[in-house]
């Protein structure tokens, strides 16, 4: 039985957001467990929709599990150096007082950047690494939109990323990175490390791992594993991060340096000749609500429209109306809308009561380009604490906390208003408040891709608009400070040029 230390710390940075995440908000989350120390780490962890939750039902049993700290803040702005310092300090402080250990187990996200350190999780594993010392294996798992480096290629033993975009095998990749955890404590360190990064980003929308090309790219590094090839990463990257490394990246682990460097260059040139595949229509707010009221008009099932650049996954501020806008004003029935965060007017809702219309400046609530609140005279249909139990495939499990929340109605659009943000991946969102999706024309959802899970299954079509938000879609757009010269923006798009370096913030 083995002494294995375990911990995590989650956060997807989108660099261009102007709200940063601080500490509170790790430790006050609202669909995920909160900040958790120690013993908390097991008590809360299990059984839920995380890497970590699926490490700790695989080896629990096997060996001794020594609990750290884990947090996860979801997506958003640039990490405070307050809150990162504060909680990569106590991981790794308890990690010191826990020595001797046989191995240490980190679940991370991979494309966090914190106001000082452009890869979060680099910075994380050197001090990880500077405090177990250079003979102690240390494993890790990792998000599909994780933005690969060199430092978590060399600082590593073993590595797990999600198969999925829905990301429904979370837990599962806890399980194979226990896995790795087994062979390496059995075989020793892995003597071979190889780190690929690929020459194009490519936009979230064209990441969906349920469609060609990324099905085939995460059937294919599943399957150049085995031997003495321990793992063969493949994540697909995060745009809105500005690092010197976003984007696209393999990373390979092993026994064989012959091995290993096959199996990398294999899956980097299947990469590579998929680049001109990566393509999906996207649609003006205007011409999608009116290609979604042409389809419903002749279904009887809801037509699915993402709002993709207010994604609160991405790091979208959850609060722009543009699609509001758009249903409204091409006179849309039986539309619904989820989720919209604007606390004040949440408050505003409960202060009136249902029944009571109130008019109001809904959204809008930060300052983007493009973006302004929509004014108007509101119906409160129905009124809830925020609180549910997601159902669905993607985060079937996880306990909502979203604040006072309120349906609001206006001309036959219906819009779920919540005081904190969160994405619209699961159908309990509407349900809790009343909502029935499935009898809906039209369902709008703040989300890029994670919605497919449970919603595709509901709809007669999904499509994907364009509508102003944080979480910009084409990375031509992104002002760029840290990524390196000549990464394509886009497949077989230009190559970014930098106009000045720059390490402040």
């Amino acid at each position: 039985m083995a002494r294995i230390a375990v911990g995590g710390f989650h956060h997807e940075t989108n660099c261009f957001v102007p709200v940063y995440t601080d500490f509170n908000y790790f430790a006050t989350v609202s669909d995920r467990p909160p900040l958790s120390r120690g013993e908390e780490v097991l008590r809360n962890l299990p059984n839920r929709a995380f890497g970590m939750s699926g490490f700790i039902a695989d080896m629990a049993d096997q060996h001794e599990l020594v609990p750290l700290v884990w947090a996860s803040g979801g997506a958003g702005g640039y990490v405070t150096s307050d809150a990162f310092e504060r909680i990569v300090g106590e991981l790794v402080g308890r990690l010191s007082v826990a020595m001797p250990v046989d191995a240490v187990y980190l679940d991370l996200h991979g494309a966090m950047c914190s106001v000082d350190f452009e890869d979060g999780e680099g910075e994380i594993l050197r001090r990880v690494r500077a405090t177990v010392g250079p003979d102690i294996p240390v494993v890790i798992s990792l998000d599909y939109h994780t933005n690969l480096t060199p430092a978590m290629a060399a600082l590593t033993d073993g590595m797990a990323i999600y198969y999925t975009y829905p990301h429904v095998d979370r837990p599962q990749t806890g399980s194979r990175a226990a896995r790795i955890v087994n062979t390496v404590l059995n075989r020793g360190r892995p003597t071979a490390r190889a780190f690929r990064k690929l020459p194009f980003l490519i936009p979230l929308n064209f990441q969906c791992t349920l469609v060609e090309p990324s099905k085939g790219i995460v059937a294919k590094s599943a399957a150049g594993e085995g031997g003495d090839v321990t793992d063969l990463c493949y994540g697909a990257g995060f745009p809105p991060s500005d690092l010197s490394d976003c984007g696209p990246g393999i990373i390979a682990h092993g026994y064989s340096k012959a091995a290993v460097d096959a199996a990398a260059d294999e899956l980097e040139k299947y990469v590579i000749g998929m680049e001109k595949a990566f393509a999906q229509p996207l649609l003006t707010p205007d011409a999608a609500v009116r290609e979604a009221m042409a389809i419903s008009d002749k279904s009887k099932r809801p037509v699915v429209i993402a709002d993709t650049q207010d994604n609160p996954g991405c790091g979208g501020t959850g609060d722009t109306t543009g699609m509001l806008e758009a249903l409204v004003r091409n006179r849309a029935e039986q539309a619904a809308i989820c989720v919209l965060t604007d606390p004040k007017a949440a408050a505003a809702a409960h202060a009136a009561g249902e029944g009571a219309e109130i008019t109001i400046d809904l959204g809008g609530c930060t300052p983007l380009p493009d973006v302004k609140p929509f004014r108007g005279t509101f119906r409160v249909t129905r009124l809830s604490d925020g609180r549910f139990v997601c159902k669905g495939p993607c985060v079937g499990g996880r306990e909502a906390k979203l604040g006072p929340t309120a349906l609001l109605t206006i001309d036959g659009v219906s819009i779920v208003v919540a005081s904190k943000r969160m994405q619209a991946y699961d159908l309990e969102i509407f349900r809790h408040i009343g909502v029935e999706p499935t009898a809906q024309k039209i369902l709008v959802v703040k989300s890029t891709c994670h919605f497919r899970a449970d919603f595709e299954p509901i709809a007669e079509q999904v499509l994907v608009a364009v509508a102003p938000g944080a979480h910009l879609v084409d990375a031509r757009l992104y002002p760029y400070k840290n990524l390196r010269a000549g990464v394509r923006l886009e497949p077989l798009g230009p190559a970014f040029k930098p106009v000045a370096s720059s390490t402040a913030r």
